[in-house]
Protein backbone atom coordinates (compact mmCIF):
# COMPACT_ATOMS: atom_id res chain seq x y z
CA UNK A 1 0.00 0.00 0.00
CA UNK A 2 2.68 2.69 0.73
CA UNK A 3 5.10 1.35 -2.19
CA UNK A 4 7.92 1.42 -0.30
CA UNK A 5 10.53 -1.20 0.04
CA UNK A 6 10.33 -1.55 4.01
CA UNK A 7 6.92 -0.76 5.96
CA UNK A 8 8.62 1.81 8.63
CA UNK A 9 7.12 4.91 8.26
CA UNK A 10 8.79 8.62 9.57
CA UNK A 11 6.55 10.01 12.28
CA UNK A 12 5.51 13.46 11.18
CA UNK A 13 7.39 15.64 13.46
CA UNK A 14 6.94 19.40 13.57
CA UNK A 15 10.27 21.50 11.98
CA UNK A 16 11.95 18.36 11.67
CA UNK A 17 10.08 16.19 9.25
CA UNK A 18 11.00 18.47 6.20
CA UNK A 19 12.30 17.35 2.59
CA UNK A 20 15.64 16.83 3.66
CA UNK A 21 14.78 13.85 6.43
CA UNK A 22 11.69 12.63 4.48
CA UNK A 23 13.38 12.34 1.31
CA UNK A 24 16.43 10.48 2.63
CA UNK A 25 14.10 7.77 4.78
CA UNK A 26 12.22 7.47 1.85
CA UNK A 27 15.75 6.80 -0.56
CA UNK A 28 16.64 4.70 2.12
CA UNK A 29 13.73 2.24 1.35
CA UNK A 30 11.10 3.40 4.27
CA UNK A 31 8.57 5.85 3.91
CA UNK A 32 9.02 9.57 4.89
CA UNK A 33 6.49 11.61 5.95
CA UNK A 34 6.24 15.55 5.78
CA UNK A 35 4.98 17.09 8.89
CA UNK A 36 2.79 19.84 7.85
CA UNK A 37 1.96 21.10 11.01
CA UNK A 38 0.72 24.85 10.99
CA UNK A 39 2.27 25.59 7.63
CA UNK A 40 0.33 27.52 5.20
CA UNK A 41 -0.66 26.06 1.84
CA UNK A 42 1.76 28.51 -0.09
CA UNK A 43 4.89 27.04 2.58
CA UNK A 44 3.47 23.54 1.92
CA UNK A 45 3.19 23.24 -1.67
CA UNK A 46 6.76 24.90 -1.98
CA UNK A 47 8.06 21.80 0.98
CA UNK A 48 6.73 19.27 -1.45
CA UNK A 49 8.28 20.26 -4.35
CA UNK A 50 11.48 20.31 -2.81
CA UNK A 51 10.81 16.60 -1.57
CA UNK A 52 9.90 15.92 -5.46
CA UNK A 53 13.46 17.02 -6.36
CA UNK A 54 15.46 15.08 -3.93
CA UNK A 55 13.27 11.30 -4.27
CA UNK A 56 11.76 9.50 -7.09
CA UNK A 57 10.51 7.29 -4.10
CA UNK A 58 6.82 7.19 -2.42
CA UNK A 59 5.95 9.44 0.53
CA UNK A 60 3.37 10.93 2.08
CA UNK A 61 1.95 14.80 3.83
CA UNK A 62 0.35 14.53 7.69
CA UNK A 63 -2.42 17.20 7.76
CA UNK A 64 -4.03 18.04 11.24
CA UNK A 65 -7.53 17.43 11.16
CA UNK A 66 -7.89 21.08 12.73
CA UNK A 67 -5.78 23.25 10.95
CA UNK A 68 -7.98 26.49 9.65
CA UNK A 69 -6.71 25.75 5.86
CA UNK A 70 -7.29 22.45 5.93
CA UNK A 71 -9.16 22.13 2.70
CA UNK A 72 -6.65 24.45 1.13
CA UNK A 73 -3.97 22.19 2.47
CA UNK A 74 -5.45 19.01 0.59
CA UNK A 75 -5.89 20.90 -2.43
CA UNK A 76 -2.54 21.15 -2.85
CA UNK A 77 -1.85 17.58 -1.94
CA UNK A 78 -3.95 16.80 -5.10
CA UNK A 79 -2.53 19.35 -7.51
CA UNK A 80 1.07 18.56 -6.43
CA UNK A 81 0.06 14.48 -7.33
CA UNK A 82 1.24 13.24 -3.48
CA UNK A 83 0.15 10.07 -3.42
CA UNK A 84 -0.56 9.10 0.55
CA UNK A 85 -1.89 11.82 3.21
CA UNK A 86 -2.13 11.29 6.65
CA UNK A 87 -4.75 13.05 8.48
CA UNK A 88 -3.98 13.42 12.31
CA UNK A 89 -4.83 15.75 15.11
CA UNK A 90 -8.81 14.19 15.16
CA UNK A 91 -11.23 11.85 13.31
CA UNK A 92 -11.01 13.49 9.66
CA UNK A 93 -14.31 14.41 7.70
CA UNK A 94 -15.95 11.18 5.70
CA UNK A 95 -16.05 14.56 2.62
CA UNK A 96 -12.09 14.98 3.32
CA UNK A 97 -11.62 11.25 2.80
CA UNK A 98 -13.38 11.03 -0.01
CA UNK A 99 -12.42 14.24 -1.73
CA UNK A 100 -8.41 12.77 -1.37
CA UNK A 101 -9.93 9.26 -2.41
CA UNK A 102 -11.41 10.60 -5.63
CA UNK A 103 -7.72 12.32 -6.54
CA UNK A 104 -6.42 8.57 -6.34
CA UNK A 105 -4.18 9.78 -3.17
CA UNK A 106 -4.15 6.84 -0.34
CA UNK A 107 -5.19 7.81 2.77
CA UNK A 108 -4.10 6.80 6.62
CA UNK A 109 -5.65 8.24 9.65
CA UNK A 110 -4.82 7.36 13.88
CA UNK A 111 -7.27 5.54 15.35
CA UNK A 112 -7.21 5.83 19.59
CA UNK A 113 -9.67 2.98 19.89
CA UNK A 114 -11.13 -0.09 18.17
CA UNK A 115 -14.36 1.68 17.14
CA UNK A 116 -12.74 4.59 15.85
CA UNK A 117 -10.70 2.26 13.47
CA UNK A 118 -13.89 0.27 12.67
CA UNK A 119 -15.35 3.74 11.40
CA UNK A 120 -12.25 4.80 9.97
CA UNK A 121 -12.65 1.60 7.54
CA UNK A 122 -16.22 2.40 7.21
CA UNK A 123 -15.37 5.89 5.81
CA UNK A 124 -12.84 4.76 3.44
CA UNK A 125 -9.50 5.20 5.06
CA UNK A 126 -6.69 2.90 3.24
CA UNK A 127 -4.25 2.37 6.08
CA UNK A 128 -4.64 2.98 10.30
CA UNK A 129 -1.91 3.81 12.66
CA UNK A 130 -2.47 3.52 16.50
CA UNK A 131 0.15 5.37 18.59
CA UNK A 132 0.50 4.79 22.26
CA UNK A 133 1.23 7.01 24.67
CA UNK A 134 4.64 5.93 24.81
CA UNK A 135 5.53 8.50 21.69
CA UNK A 136 6.54 11.76 22.06
CA UNK A 137 4.44 14.93 21.08
CA UNK A 138 0.91 14.91 21.86
CA UNK A 139 0.01 11.59 23.25
CA UNK A 140 -2.90 9.69 24.08
CA UNK A 141 -3.69 8.08 27.70
CA UNK A 142 -3.14 4.28 25.94
CA UNK A 143 -0.07 2.36 26.02
CA UNK A 144 1.16 0.85 22.18
CA UNK A 145 1.23 -2.77 23.95
CA UNK A 146 -2.30 -2.51 25.00
CA UNK A 147 -3.56 -0.69 21.55
CA UNK A 148 -1.91 -4.10 19.82
CA UNK A 149 -3.65 -5.98 21.78
CA UNK A 150 -7.15 -4.30 21.57
CA UNK A 151 -6.96 -3.35 17.48
CA UNK A 152 -4.42 -5.54 15.89
CA UNK A 153 -6.57 -9.27 16.47
CA UNK A 154 -10.16 -6.83 15.14
CA UNK A 155 -8.68 -5.07 11.97
CA UNK A 156 -7.88 -6.96 8.74
CA UNK A 157 -9.79 -5.20 5.93
CA UNK A 158 -6.72 -2.36 5.88
CA UNK A 159 -3.08 -2.50 6.61
CA UNK A 160 -2.20 -1.48 10.51
CA UNK A 161 0.54 -0.09 11.17
CA UNK A 162 2.21 0.92 14.86
CA UNK A 163 3.45 3.46 16.73
CA UNK A 164 4.65 5.05 20.03
CA UNK A 165 8.01 3.66 21.79
CA UNK A 166 9.51 1.44 19.21
CA UNK A 167 13.46 1.99 18.58
CA UNK A 168 14.67 -1.87 17.79
CA UNK A 169 13.54 -3.99 14.69
CA UNK A 170 13.05 -6.83 17.08
CA UNK A 171 9.94 -4.53 18.50
CA UNK A 172 8.56 -4.30 15.28
CA UNK A 173 9.00 -7.99 14.74
CA UNK A 174 6.93 -8.15 18.11
CA UNK A 175 3.89 -6.35 16.29
CA UNK A 176 4.65 -7.69 12.53
CA UNK A 177 3.99 -10.91 14.36
CA UNK A 178 0.35 -9.53 16.15
CA UNK A 179 -0.20 -8.66 12.79
CA UNK A 180 0.73 -5.05 12.05
CA UNK A 181 1.40 -4.15 8.27
CA UNK A 182 4.14 -2.14 9.56
CA UNK A 183 5.56 0.27 12.07
CA UNK A 184 5.92 3.99 12.72
CA UNK A 185 8.95 5.64 14.43
CA UNK A 186 9.90 9.12 14.88
CA UNK A 187 12.59 9.60 17.95
CA UNK A 188 14.80 7.26 16.68
CA UNK A 189 14.86 9.52 13.09
CA UNK A 190 15.80 12.40 15.14
CA UNK A 191 19.53 11.81 15.48
CA UNK A 192 20.13 10.75 11.95
CA UNK A 193 22.62 12.66 10.02
CA UNK A 194 20.40 14.01 7.22
CA UNK A 195 17.57 15.44 10.12
CA UNK A 196 17.74 19.45 10.93
CA UNK A 197 17.85 19.21 14.09
CA UNK A 198 19.77 21.75 16.44
CA UNK A 199 22.69 19.87 17.40
CA UNK A 200 21.90 20.76 21.20
CA UNK A 201 18.57 19.24 20.27
CA UNK A 202 20.29 16.12 18.72
CA UNK A 203 22.76 15.46 21.96
CA UNK A 204 19.62 16.28 24.37
CA UNK A 205 18.79 12.67 22.86
CA UNK A 206 21.52 10.84 23.05
CA UNK A 207 22.03 11.88 26.50
CA UNK A 208 18.95 10.54 27.62
CA UNK A 209 17.36 7.60 29.10
CA UNK A 210 14.01 6.29 28.54
CA UNK A 211 12.41 8.08 32.05
CA UNK A 212 13.62 11.63 31.43
CA UNK A 213 10.56 11.24 28.64
CA UNK A 214 7.81 12.70 30.76
CA UNK A 215 4.28 13.70 29.75
CA UNK A 216 2.68 16.89 31.02
CA UNK A 217 -0.23 16.82 33.47
CA UNK A 218 -3.53 19.14 33.36
CA UNK A 219 -3.55 21.68 36.16
CA UNK A 220 -7.50 22.12 35.59
CA UNK A 221 -10.23 20.09 34.16
CA UNK A 222 -11.76 23.32 33.35
CA UNK A 223 -8.90 23.53 30.87
CA UNK A 224 -8.19 20.13 28.89
CA UNK A 225 -4.69 19.93 28.04
CA UNK A 226 -3.48 16.85 25.76
CA UNK A 227 -0.35 15.51 27.58
CA UNK A 228 2.72 16.27 25.84
CA UNK A 229 5.88 13.72 26.24
CA UNK A 230 9.08 15.35 26.11
CA UNK A 231 12.40 15.41 27.80
CA UNK A 232 11.92 17.18 31.39
CA UNK A 233 13.73 20.60 31.80
CA UNK A 234 12.78 23.75 32.67
CA UNK A 235 11.12 24.53 30.05
CA UNK A 236 8.25 21.65 30.81
CA UNK A 237 8.57 23.51 34.64
CA UNK A 238 7.66 26.49 32.91
CA UNK A 239 4.58 25.13 31.08
CA UNK A 240 2.86 24.31 34.66
CA UNK A 241 3.70 27.71 36.18
CA UNK A 242 2.49 29.21 32.41
CA UNK A 243 -1.06 27.58 32.97
CA UNK A 244 -1.10 28.14 36.74
CA UNK A 245 -0.66 31.70 35.19
CA UNK A 246 -3.24 31.79 32.99
CA UNK A 247 -5.92 30.07 34.89
CA UNK A 248 -5.51 33.26 37.30
CA UNK A 249 -6.23 35.47 35.17
CA UNK A 250 -8.94 33.38 33.72
CA UNK A 251 -10.40 33.74 37.50
CA UNK A 252 -9.53 36.94 37.39
CA UNK A 253 -11.60 37.68 34.91
CA UNK A 254 -8.52 39.06 32.69
CA UNK A 255 -9.20 36.48 29.69
CA UNK A 256 -12.35 34.82 28.21
CA UNK A 257 -12.17 30.96 28.70
CA UNK A 258 -11.58 30.10 25.18
CA UNK A 259 -8.79 32.37 24.76
CA UNK A 260 -7.11 31.01 27.98
CA UNK A 261 -7.51 27.56 26.97
CA UNK A 262 -5.93 28.74 23.43
CA UNK A 263 -2.61 30.66 25.05
CA UNK A 264 -2.08 27.11 26.87
CA UNK A 265 -2.31 25.27 23.63
CA UNK A 266 0.06 27.81 21.62
CA UNK A 267 2.42 27.77 24.19
CA UNK A 268 4.52 24.63 22.62
CA UNK A 269 4.45 25.32 18.90
CA UNK A 270 7.09 28.14 19.42
CA UNK A 271 8.75 25.98 22.67
CA UNK A 272 9.51 23.16 20.15
CA UNK A 273 11.21 25.29 18.08
CA UNK A 274 13.33 27.18 19.73
CA UNK A 275 15.29 23.87 21.36
CA UNK A 276 14.42 21.69 17.65
CA UNK A 277 15.92 24.19 15.56
CA UNK A 278 17.14 27.05 17.65
CA UNK A 279 19.28 24.73 20.11
CA UNK A 280 17.71 26.12 22.74
CA UNK A 281 17.27 23.02 24.80
CA UNK A 282 17.16 24.67 28.53
CA UNK A 283 13.64 26.45 27.72
CA UNK A 284 12.16 24.94 24.80
CA UNK A 285 10.40 21.33 24.68
CA UNK A 286 12.53 18.57 23.73
CA UNK A 287 9.16 16.30 22.63
CA UNK A 288 10.60 12.93 22.60
CA UNK A 289 9.29 9.33 22.82
CA UNK A 290 10.35 6.96 25.58
CA UNK A 291 12.69 5.38 23.20
CA UNK A 292 15.05 7.83 23.15
CA UNK A 293 17.12 5.63 25.49
CA UNK A 294 17.72 3.45 22.52
CA UNK A 295 18.74 6.34 20.65
CA UNK A 296 23.50 6.30 21.34
CA UNK A 297 24.62 8.48 18.36
CA UNK A 298 24.06 10.61 14.96
CA UNK A 299 24.15 7.72 12.17
CA UNK A 300 22.91 7.91 8.39
CA UNK A 301 19.68 7.35 8.06
CA UNK A 302 20.06 4.75 5.78
CA UNK A 303 22.78 3.25 8.31
CA UNK A 304 19.72 3.21 11.18
CA UNK A 305 16.71 1.71 8.42
CA UNK A 306 19.90 -1.19 7.56
CA UNK A 307 19.99 -1.83 11.66
CA UNK A 308 16.32 -1.98 11.64
CA UNK A 309 16.09 -4.18 9.33
CA UNK A 310 18.39 -6.62 10.35
CA UNK A 311 17.18 -6.88 13.89
CA UNK A 312 13.85 -7.54 12.49
CA UNK A 313 15.02 -10.34 10.48
CA UNK A 314 17.06 -11.72 13.00
CA UNK A 315 13.98 -11.93 15.42
CA UNK A 316 11.84 -13.70 12.52
CA UNK A 317 14.18 -15.82 11.82
CA UNK A 318 14.60 -17.33 15.48
CA UNK A 319 11.52 -18.05 15.91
Amino acid sequence: MLGSRYAILGGAMTWLSERKLVSALSNAGGFGVIACGSMTPDLLDQEIAATFELTDQPFGVNLITMHPDLGDLIDVCIARGVSHVVLAGGLPKDTDIGRLKEAAAKVIAFAPALPTARRLVRSGADGIIIEGAEAGGHIGPVSTGVLAQEILPNIDEVPVFVAGGIGRGDAMAMYLRMGASGCQLGTRFVCASECVAHPNFKQAFIRANARDATSTVQLDPQFPVIPVRALANEGTRKFHEFQREIISRFRAGELEQKAAQLDIEHYWAGALRRAAIDGDVEFGSLMAGQSVGMVRAEQPLAEIIEELVEQAERALETT
